[in-house]
């Protein structure tokens, strides 16, 4: 049960109000605890004025909060947007802590089927956070991690039973809570349902708080944690293991921090002004908050399906249709980026070969382009059948960093920028996202991410290097990622009306 908040409303009776608009009714909700696992109460209205930012402002408090929102390619909006508060629980993994982080993870979600209830979105309650590129220390041999300045968690999820929901398609506003049928007593269980829900509702009436006035807001200038000369040194020591044959790809990176006294979520809304993505997120944890807008999925999971879609070639948009086309055939054409791309296709084979059953992998799609708001990418698709052995989380410990972010082959890879980088990556190439309660999962690569703590912000970012790479492009492409998350931030500091 969500801890209770300073708006708790009493409902004695909670048949009336809220409780006669709610899917299913008492009755309804004690047979079906009886049957699943989970049953989620449900209230859903048609609602076009309220947006999920000023919903996410009205419902926020002092506890851990989430917003995850999706823009189709960058330009459309996705269908759902979701709004998490108050959690029952918070997880927290870090190296060196007892027991398998994966481990940890599936277990807390692990609460069987979910009853069919009419009006649910495709995620209904589970896990929502964080999952580090390090933790993949606990599945191959790498030895121990550099220095980490930052400190933040390996592993870090909030679990809601709780959500406000978007759908953007319907322009309904859903909210739901969910019965743990293991708890007992479902009678009580729809009853404490319907407060939360009632709660939520109160506060969504209300007013957007007024934006807290304090110092004034300055533009963060961000110092990167290596100079230009030494990350070029860096790509020419990849080179040199690349034409040795140790790997065929190595993804080096480098930080950029900078002390703030902006908010975390005005930036997360400078970038979704500036880079709307497939995959927008803000993440509060209290001692730290993950901003970020992300183009890349990293794996997803529905049912025994899963797939992954390699994101690799890049060119920025024309100034218009014609522009558009010439230019995403010029990438096409690239036979160095086509290269890439297709070892990174078959990067992402080999890690779903691993979970999936025997000759279910395929291409679903190869080397298409796709327009984003700025840019281009050249973009495929793989995927397969889980084995009936193996579950998402199982799934997502086998692809654990994106080949894209890491390297190939991968283990080399992941040892040569132990090598040339001199800290921990921490969330940078991991993943953010959900796994549902049922076993489904939808996470992306942490990149175009601003990670805020301790008045620090902190933006990482870099490319593919290959055998033929010149060093002084691989340093551009690096602070080009970078500074477009940086305009986001910009814009941010210019904009004191945002929370």
């Amino acid at each position: 049960m969500l801890r209770e908040s300073s708006h708790r409303v009493g409902v004695p009776d909670m048949t009336s109000g809220i409780g006669q608009e709610v899917t299913p009714t008492r009755d309804e909700a004690i047979a079906l605890a009886a049957q699943y696992g989970l049953v989620p109460v449900v209230h859903s209205i048609v609602e076009d004025t309220e947006t999920p930012v000023s919903a996410y402002l009205k419902l926020r408090g002092d506890e851990p909060s989430f917003l995850l929102e999706s823009a189709e390619q960058g330009q459309r909006v996705g269908r759902y947007s979701f709004i998490g508060y108050q959690p029952k629980s918070v997880i927290r993994w870090s190296l060196g802590d007892e027991g398998d982080p994966f481990d940890l993870a599936a277990s807390a979600t692990g609460e069987g089927e979910l009853a069919p209830v009419e009006g649910m979105p495709p995620f209904a309650g589970g896990a929502v956070g964080m999952f580090g590129y390090d933790l993949v220390r606990t599945v191959e041999p790498l030895g121990e991690p550099n220095p980490d300045p930052v400190g933040l968690p390996d592993l870090a999820l909030m679990m809601t039973d709780a959500m406000v929901v978007f759908d953007h398609l319907q322009n309904r506003l859903i909210v739901f809570s969910l019965i743990h049928s293991a708890e007992g007593d479902a009678g009580a269980g729809w009853d404490r349902a319907v407060e939360t829900i009632t709660s939520i509702r109160e506060r969504l009436q209300g007013p957007v708080p007024p934006a807290t006035t304090g110092d004034p807001v300055t533009a963060p200038e961000f110092v990167s944690n290596t100079t230009p000369d030494e990350f070029k040194s860096r790509v020419s020591r990849i080179i040199e293991y690349i034409r040795a044959g140790d790997a065929f790809q190595v993804v080096p990176s480098q930080r950029w921090s900078a002390e703030t006294n902006l908010s975390a979520f005005a930036i997360y809304r400078g970038l979704r002004a500036v880079n709307p993505s497939p995959y927008m997120y803000f993440l509060d944890f209290g001692d730290f908050e993950v901003a970020g807008a992300s183009p890349e999925p990293l794996l997803t999971v529905t049912g025994s399906r899963v797939s992954t879609k390699p994101i690799a070639g890049t060119r920025p948009r024309g100034e218009n249709a014609e522009e558009d086309r010439l230019l995403s055939e010029e990438l096409l054409a690239d036979e160095k980026e086509r290269a890439e791309h297709v070892m990174l296709v078959d990067l992402g084979r080999n890690d779903l070969g691993r979970v999936s059953k025997y000759g279910s992998v395929e291409v679903e799609e190869l080397m298409a382009v796709e327009m984003y708001s700025h840019v281009m990418h050249i973009v495929s698709s793989v995927g397969g059948e889980l084995r009936d052995d193996v579950s998402a989380i199982d799934a997502l410990r086998a692809v654990l960093p994106a080949g894209t972010l890491s390297g190939a082959p991968k283990v080399r890879a992941m040892e040569i920028i132990d090598e040339v980088e001199t800290v921990k990556r921490g969330g940078y190439g991991g993943a953010i996202g959900w796994l549902s309660y049922t076993g489904d999962l939808d996470v992306c690569i942490h990149i175009r991410t601003v990670v805020v703590k301790d008045g620090k912000a902190h933006i990482q970012a870099g490319g593919g290097t290959v055998a033929d790479a010149l060093p002084e492009n691989e340093l551009t492409e690096s602070v080009n990622k970078a500074k477009a998350v940086m305009r986001a931030v910009e814009m941010a500091s210019t904009r004191p009306d945002w929370a």
